[in-house]
C-alpha cells in the first residue's frame, strides 16, 4: 500500500534545508523586520508614557498603575487570544493588532500636540495597547518555528532576540531625544513604526490551514495546563522568569532614578532604558556565534541569579556609569533565559496547541513585566524606590535557589537543538 504524501504544516511553510544561511529561509527577513519595527515603537512609547505620566503626577503610584493598566487586559483576554491563535489566521490577527497600536499612538500624538492629554488618557491608551498585544504576541511567537527548521531554531531565536534588543537600545535613546521636542513627536514616531510593522507582517510567507472550529471553553486551557504539568522543565522555565522579573522589576523605577536620584533628565532616562538592551544585544551576538547547546538549564539558572545581583547593584548605585553597567549586565543575563524558554515553548509544543501555550507564556511574561512594575511602584511608595528595587534583587536570588530544588530536570537540561514536540 503506497504511503500517503505528508501534509503541509499547519499555519506554516515547509522549512528550508538547515544548511542554508538564515537569511535564505523563506519569510524570515520579513518576520525579523516586522518584529523589530514593532519592538522599536513599543520602546519609544514606553519612554514617552513613563516620562509623561510622571511629569503630570510626580507619583510612583501613577507609574505602578501604568503597569497594571497594561496587564489587566492581557490577563483578561488570555482565553480568547490563545483560542484565536490556534483556530484563526495568525498573520491576519497580528496585522489587525498592529493597526490598532498605530491608531492608538496616533490618537495620543494628536492629544499631546493639542495639549489636552490627561493621566486617564494615558491609562486608556496603555489598556488598548495591552489588549492588542494580548492577541498579537501569542500569534507572532508561533511564526519562527514555521519559518526555520528546528536544528537552526536556537540561532534564529538569537538573531531575533538580537534585533529585538537592538530596537530596545535605539528606541529608548531616540525616545529620550524625541521627548525633548514633545511627547507628541514620540507618539507620532510610534504610529509610523507600528504601521511599518504591519506592512512587514503582510509580507511574511505563511500558509494558513483552517482547522475544525472548537468552541471557546475553559477546558481548552485545562488541556494546556495538563500539558505544562507533564513537562516540568518547560513549566519551570516559564515560572522562573515570572517570579524573577516580577520581583526584580527595576525598570518601573527608571523615571524616578533618572529624575530624582541620578538627576539625568529625559535623555538620561533614555540611556537607562537602553542599557539593558545594550547588554542583551552583546549577549545575543555571542549566542548567534556560539549557540546555547551545552548545559542550557544550568546556564539559565546562573543567568537569572546574575540578573538578581545586577538588580541589587543598580538599586544601590548613585553613579550614572555604574547604573548603566548594572542594567547592561541585567539585560545580558535575561537573554539566556529568553532563548532557553523560547526553545522549550516553541519547539516542544505541537502546532495545534502552540497558540494557547504561547498565550500562557505571554501571560507569565506580562505578569512579570507589568505586575512587576505595579509591585515596584506600590512598594516604592511605602519604602522608597531604592528599597523597592533592592528587595526585588534579593527576592530574585532566593527564587533562583528554590527553583533549582523544585525543577531538577530544568537544571539538567543540556541541548536545545534536539528539542522536538511530544
Amino acid at each position: 500500500m503506497p504511503a500517503s504524501p505528508p501534509s503541509p504544516p499547519a499555519q506554516g511553510v515547509d522549512p528550508s534545508s538547515p544548511s542554508r544561511p538564515l537569511h535564505r529561509h523563506p519569510g524570515l527577513l520579513a518576520f525579523l523586520c516586522a518584529r523589530t519595527a514593532s519592538s522599536f515603537s513599543a520602546c519609544v512609547q514606553a519612554v514617552a508614557v513613563g516620562w509623561q505620566i510622571y511629569a503630570l503626577t510626580h507619583s510612583t503610584t501613577a507609574l505602578a498603575l501604568v503597569g497594571l493598566a497594561q496587564f489587566l487586559p492581557m490577563a483578561g483576554l488570555l482565553l480568547p487570544a490563545g483560542h484565536a491563535a490556534d483556530h484563526f489566521n495568525r498573520r491576519l490577527i497580528v496585522v489587525t493588532c498592529q493597526c490598532i497600536e498605530a491608531l492608538s499612538a496616533l490618537l495620543m500624538a494628536v492629544g499631546a500636540f493639542g495639549g489636552w492629554t490627561a493621566p486617564w488618557m494615558i491609562y486608556a491608551m496603555v489598556m488598548v495597547f495591552g489588549a492588542a498585544r494580548a492577541f498579537e504576541m501569542p500569534c507572532q511567537q508561533t511564526f519562527l518555528p514555521s519559518l526555520v527548521p528546528a536544528s537552526v531554531f536556537p540561532r534564529a531565536a538569537a538573531v531575533s532576540s538580537s534585533l529585538f534588543q537592538a530596537a530596545a537600545v535605539t528606541g529608548p535613546s531616540l525616545g529620550g531625544l524625541l521627548y525633548g521636542a514633545g511627547a507628541g513627536v514620540c507618539y507620532l514616531v510610534c504610529a509610523v513604526g507600528f504601521a511599518c510593522a504591519c506592512v512587514g507582517t503582510l509580507r511574511i510567507r505563511l500558509v494558513f490551514t483552517p482547522r475544525p472550529r472548537v468552541p471557546l471553553s475553559v477546558a481548552t486551557f485545562v488541556e494546556v495546563m495538563h500539558f505544562l504539568r507533564a513537562r516540568p522543565e518547560m513549566l519551570g522555565a516559564i515560572s522562573l522568569d515570572l517570579f524573577a522579573v516580577l520581583l526584580g522589576g527595576a525598570t518601573a523605577m527608571l523615571p524616578v532614578y533618572a529624575s530624582d536620584i541620578l538627576h539625568a533628565g529625559p535623555l538620561g532616562l533614555g540611556l537607562l532604558r537602553a542599557a539593558p538592551a545594550i547588554g542583551a544585544v552583546l549577549c545575543s551576538v555571542i549566542l548567534v556565534w556560539k549557540p546555547l547547546n551545552r548545559q542550557a538549564g544550568a546556564r539559565m539558572f546562573l543567568s537569572v541569579a546574575l540578573f538578581g545581583v545586577a538588580t541589587l547593584v543598580f538599586a544601590l548605585s548613585r553613579s550614572m556609569a555604574v547604573s548603566i553597567i548594572a542594567l547592561a549586565v541585567l539585560g545580558a543575563a535575561d537573554v539566556v533565559s529568553v532563548v532557553v524558554r523560547g526553545a522549550l515553548v516553541q519547539l516542544r509544543t505541537p502546532d495545534s496547541m502552540r497558540g494557547r501555550v504561547s498565550a500562557v507564556n505571554m501571560l507569565f511574561i506580562g505578569s512579570s513585566n507589568q505586575l512587576g512594575e505595579f509591585e515596584s511602584g506600590m512598594l516604592a511608595s511605602v519604602i522608597g524606590p531604592t528599597g523597592s528595587v533592592a528587595l526585588g534583587g534579593i527576592g530574585t536570588l532566593l527564587i533562583t535557589a528554590v527553583w533549582i530544588r523544585l525543577f531538577p530536570t530544568l537544571w539538567h537540561l543540556d541541548r536545545l537543538d534536539g528539542i522536538t514536540p511530544d
